[in-house]
């Protein structure tokens, strides 16, 4: 494990951040820190960088205590964005870039390539102020990550972009996690979760209240419901115990979703249709990470 957060307590007061906190983040995945707002995502994120220190409990990098000096290993991109308005693009980066050690020479030629790769090169002299949110999100981003840090934190990386930017920056962190780097995401954006995350940690009220692997979790929720499309029109009876939940026309073909009993099994529903009508496609249909984080969400809160 690259990161292990062990029992972490955070205290503002009276007012308890963090409750006894423990998770653990392998080297080169991608890592989804997941919760409502006001749950304690930023005050870990924090920790993490350094910027406050916990009250209990203690947080490894590669085994050992995290250190000051560790922080250098660490790019995070926060979702208050802080770029300075008048500065231009160009001088704005090279002075932040240089803040983590890289000679201004190195910079300006990494800068070059990530504006040539993002499409921003036409901005280089431009002042921040006349850039969009999302050409903003563009600059700290490439900040964020460019004097390649071992492990990185994106809160809310996609605020902000169109479908377009929001795909392309999406393929930038897997390629990050594919070059070695551990990635830490935390956002609102279930359907971001599933695609890109390997595992989560969701936390809630303090706590954290759902922590694993994605497609084990997934499965972990699974309620026994089925999508089966069907070419034909012609009437189909239910296996006793077997529930139609929906039945949508989709021109020759209709799309049925069918809750199996509890002891049914799937062989049993398609040994059961096969006779009736043609199959064109048969799966199960999983909870979204969606579903299970307003699920679990609801159910600590009561």
């Amino acid at each position: 494990m690259i990161l292990e957060v062990q029992h972490i307590e955070k205290n503002f007061g009276k007012y308890r951040a963090l409750d006894d906190v423990s998770l653990n983040i392998a080297e080169g995945s991608v890592f989804g820190l997941l919760g409502p707002n006001g749950a304690g995502k930023t005050t870990l994120i924090r920790l993490i960088n350094k910027i406050y220190e916990p009250d209990k409990g203690t947080i490894l990098l590669d085994g050992h205590p995290l250190s000051d000096s560790d922080v250098t290993q660490i790019g995070y991109l926060p979702e208050e964005r802080g770029l300075y308005k008048k500065m231009r693009v160009g001088e704005q980066a090279l002075y932040l870039a240089q803040l983590k050690g890289l000679s201004r020479k190195e910079t300006t030629r990494r800068l070059k390539q990530w504006f040539e790769r993002l499409e921003i090169m036409e901005w280089w002299n431009r002042p921040v102020e006349s850039l969009s949110k999302g050409m903003q999100q563009k600059v700290q981003f490439v900040v964020t990550v460019l004097h390649e840090p071992r492990l990185m934190i994106f809160d809310e990386p996609f605020s902000g972009f169109d479908p377009v930017n929001t795909a392309m920056l999406k393929r930038e962190i897997m390629t990050l996690r594919d070059g070695g780097a551990t990635i830490v995401l935390s956002t609102h954006n279930m359907s971001s979760v599933e695609e890109l995350c390997d595992s989560i940690a969701l936390i809630n009220t303090s706590k954290v209240v759902l922590h694993g692997n994605v497609r084990d979790i997934r499965q972990s929720y699974r309620s026994n419901r089925y999508e089966v499309v069907v070419a034909g029109d012609g009437d189909i009876t239910m296996p006793e115990g077997y529930r139609l939940l929906a039945d949508k026309d989709l021109g020759n073909e209709r799309q049925l979703h069918i809750a199996v009993p509890e002891g049914g099994d799937s062989g049993e529903l398609l040994g059961a249709l096969l006779p009736q009508c043609r199959v064109v496609s048969f799966r199960e249909v999983l909870p979204t990470m969606n579903d299970i984080f307003i699920k679990t969400v609801t159910h600590t809160k009561s």
